[in-house]
């Protein structure tokens, strides 16, 4: 019986030793994946916060390379080349450092991402890309530490820097135009209804050749033997772009029936708000 109880105590025991505290991070790791046009941007980083502290000129001081974060530096990567400030920034991933200053601030993307923090030795060589920002005040407090992309275009995008009450906007532009091109082109070795009517949308979106936009997007519809209705409602834009809006009403009547028989009311609402506006047009 003693040989019992003593076998439970250290088994006991050894879930005590195994067990582990667990409490909150004071900062917390975070990650942003973000599809910009058509090239994958991915940030991780740690989100220090206020908790009653002057940040920048006290906790961060002004003039001195910063992790931009807590813990191991913050990475931000990139699946194409990307430009910032009118420099090419290749594909891959860096450390994002900066240095705070009352008027302006230094950005770096630092080619080396094993740091823990600043590097042990900064060197000059691992800078890819760097850029001189104004700051901006906002008229709140930001307490958490927090990383942006937003303005978000096919064209590229901004990473947002705030925190306390301080906003650094940094633009960069994404190769999306060449790469849908490309694809495109590829494409049309042996096009497929949805070749022809991404292409037209692409083209129409970004306001290209309308005619040729017109061209595919007539071809996408004729290889369907059921147009769906988005694809319809696409071809009535594209008809009127093109200045033929008799016809492009007759397409969204048509769409419109199809949203209805498919129990879609956003198409629905869309189709009857452009024959409403198109009718009034002739």
């Amino acid at each position: 019986m003693r040989k019992i109880i003593f076998c439970a105590f250290m088994f006991l025991c050894g879930l005590q030793i195994q067990a582990q505290v667990k409490t909150p991070h004071p900062s917390p790791g975070a990650t942003i994946e973000q599809t910009v046009g058509l090239t994958e941007v991915t940030i991780k980083y740690s989100r220090p916060s206020l908790r009653n502290r002057a940040i920048f000129g006290e906790l961060v001081p002004y003039d001195k390379i910063w992790r931009t974060g807590a813990n191991e530096n913050t990475i931000i990567s990139f699946s194409d080349d990307v430009i910032i400030d009118g420099q090419t920034l290749p594909r891959g991933q860096y450390s994002l450092y900066t240095k705070p200053g009352k008027n302006n601030w230094d950005v770096y993307f630092y080619t080396t991402t094993n740091n823990w923090g600043n590097p042990a030795q900064w060197d000059e060589s691992n800078i890819a890309v760097s850029l001189q920002v104004t700051p901006l005040t906002l008229p709140f407090k930001i307490e958490t530490f927090t990383l942006s992309l937003d303005n978000l275009s096919n064209s590229g995008a901004v990473l947002g820097i705030l925190w306390e009450n301080t906003y650094i906007g940094i633009p960069f532009q994404v190769p999306t135009d060449k790469k849908a091109m490309a694809s495109i082109e590829d494409a049309f070795n042996g096009p497929s209804a949805t070749d022809y009517f991404e292409a037209a949308v692409y083209y129409f979106e970004q306001g290209k050749d309308l005619k040729k936009a017109a061209q595919w997007v007539d071809k996408a519809i004729a290889m369907q033997e059921r147009p769906a209705f988005w694809m319809l409602y696409q071809q009535s834009l594209i008809q009127h772009a093109n200045g033929d809006t008799k016809k492009a009403i007759a397409t969204a009547k048509e769409s419109l029936k199809a949203a209805k028989a498919a129990g879609n009311p956003d198409y629905v609402r869309l189709n009857q708000h452009s024959i409403q506006k198109w009718e009034t047009m002739e």
